[in-house]
């Protein structure tokens, strides 16, 4: 799953110029009026609800922003229609690329996201082209810094984690799913700051890149998330250390 790690950390580095771009909190309004729409406000009782709660608290964003979107979701204040989206494509050496989407308008979505493809080396491609390729995991963030890794490790394994994984400064908790709460709830009995917890499509393979293609598909997968109907974007990219950090730096 070194791909997701690898990506994520670049996503989490931006995360100071995406708040002030304001492209961060409008993604997280929008799957949590999604959120509440499909499921109803209550939070305890609409697990996809508190999980886009966490992270939008998690990212700092104000109470009253999220009892906003909680409101529009639910219908007690006026919101824009959305409709959940999943394209799927190909970038340089066949990577394979999941994208999800929340937008009012399919049309224009799709074809921004086609001719982000385009311009950046992949191709969109049919419904199903990859998605056999990924699935659904929980992963928690936490930064590696004044943190025991090992002791970590152990307490999330214990807890049901399944997967632990130290790289580029952040350790990162892989869980079923299912078991993505009660990893969380544990972690934080032991006083570490916590990044972030979502669920994620992870790869259940890499492909391995070479510089010139690891820095195309970096482009690819940026211009990407960029795209303001974009919630996220996963890849199967195995890109190496020393691309990734070049492109961080540029």
């Amino acid at each position: 799953m070194s791909g997701h790690s690898k990506w994520s950390k670049i996503k989490h580095q931006k995360g100071a110029d995406d708040i002030k771009r304001g492209n961060l909190f409008t993604k997280l309004t929008r799957e949590i009026i999604v959120a509440a729409r499909e499921g109803g406000g209550s939070a305890e009782n609409n697990f996809r609800l508190r999980l886009a709660v966490q992270k939008a608290r998690d990212s700092n964003m104000p109470m009253d922003n999220i009892d906003r979107a909680v409101k529009k979701g639910t219908g007690e204040l006026g919101g824009g229609s959305l409709a959940e989206m999943k394209l799927e494509g190909y970038g340089p050496n066949g990577i394979a690329i999941l994208v999800n989407a929340l937008s009012d308008n399919r049309n224009r979505t799709v074809q921004e996201v086609r001719s982000t493809f385009t311009r950046h080396g992949g191709s969109l491609g049919e419904s199903g082209c990859v998605s056999w390729l990924f699935e659904s995991k929980g992963v928690i963030t936490i930064k590696a810094e004044n943190v025991d890794a090992d002791e970590l490790a152990l307490a999330a394994i214990d807890a049901g984690a399944e997967d632990v994984k130290v790289e580029s400064g952040y350790v990162e908790v892989y869980t079923a799913p299912t078991q993505l709460e009660k990893v969380r709830q544990a972690l934080e009995k032991t006083k570490v700051k916590i990044e972030s917890s979502e669920l994620v499509m992870a790869p259940k393979s890499l492909i391995k890149l070479d510089e010139k293609a690891g820095v195309q598909a970096l482009k690819l997968l940026d211009k990407l998330e960029e795209i303001d109907d974009v919630q996220n974007v996963s890849s199967n990219a195995d890109i190496p250390d020393s691309v990734m950090a070049t492109y961080q730096a540029a």
